[in-house]
């Protein structure tokens, strides 16, 4: 009789930790999360451990039956030698998270990346994307990045590859001039442009997004600076690599799903004929909030592949 092959995947962000255990063929076991504690780098791989052990005492799965870890982490990661090379949210620049892992569970199988590679991974492995098709994975969060894979392989670059917020869009708040897409369009980015136009520090998103459904006029406005400056960044995409599908995901978009719509409005501004058939090429995620996770695992079960 063949065992079960069970992998586990880790998702370590700046506000939570979060893990999974799933078998070979997708089933999804039981999923943990603790909070994080971004400031203190050996309390934050306390917390991963944490979020590990509860895990498998709640599934009674012993690291033994683990195929294999996949860890998703934020920010630039060295795969190779295992390393979180640099995060803006945690406190592990250059920290080894992979030896830590595996001398502190005497566990070898384990594998990192960076958590939106991660991310898309599992959007691609779940999609009807042709293996030869162009894919590209967008997160809309607390920062925005994107992740490509073109033809089952992802791009990297030098290791730097899709960073998409980091592009230069332009913004009528300030006045036409230019802004880091990340500065315009992000969660933190749309809570900013909130306080300051109603001139309320304590103004939250949730509200902002409440006076947008009412069809404030002064939410109207934020919005669609927000949608243009996406819309920008997205073209952006289209010109270079023109791919075969673009799924959007990330906290903004996962809880408001109506986005959509007015991104594609809002690019046609750009489009020539030639491109329109982009329009329908532009998906929201399926996998919403577990897409990391479920990369991760995937990767674990990959793992020697």
């Amino acid at each position: 009789m063949k065992l079960v092959a069970y992998a586990l995947g880790v998702d370590i962000g700046g506000t939570k930790v979060a893990a999974m255990i799933m078998r070979e063929d997708g089933q999804i076991l039981k999923r943990s999360e603790v909070a994080s504690t971004p400031t203190d780098k050996e309390e934050m791989f306390n917390q991963v451990i944490k979020c590990i052990e509860m895990l498998l005492n709640e599934t009674n799965v012993s690291i033994q039956e683990i195929t294999g870890i996949g860890v998703g982490i934020p920010g630039k990661v060295d795969r190779e030698n295992g390393i979180a090379v640099y995060q803006n949210n945690l406190s592990w620049t250059g920290f080894p998270i992979v030896k830590r892992l595996q001398d502190y569970f005497s566990y070898e199988n384990i594998v990192i990346d960076n958590d939106v590679y991660m991310a898309a991974f599992a959007e691609w492995k779940t999609s009807t994307t042709n293996i030869q098709d162009t894919f590209v994975y967008l997160t809309i969060s607390t920062g925005i990045s994107c992740s490509i894979i073109h033809q089952g392989s992802f791009i990297r670059g030098n290791g730097f590859a899709g960073e998409l917020g980091l592009l230069p869009v332009f913004t009528t708040s300030a006045k036409g001039s230019m802004e880091r897409l990340e500065k315009t369009a992000s969660g933190p980015a749309i809570k900013k442009l909130a306080e300051k136009s109603y001139e309320n520090n304590d103004f939250t998103t949730s509200e902002f997004f409440k006076r947008y459904k009412e069809e404030d006029p002064e939410a109207k406005i934020i919005m669609k600076e927000v949608v243009d400056s996406l819309a920008h960044g997205i073209y952006s995409i289209i010109c270079l690599i023109d791919p075969h599908k673009i799924v959007i995901g990330g906290g903004v978009m996962n809880n408001h799903p109506f986005i959509l719509s007015l991104i594609k409005e809002s690019l046609k501004q750009y489009l020539i004929p030639e491109q329109l058939h982009s329009l329908s090429r532009l998906y929201l995620s399926e996998l919403k909030e577990n897409s990391g996770i479920i990369g991760a695992c995937l990767k674990g079960i990959d793992i020697n592949n």
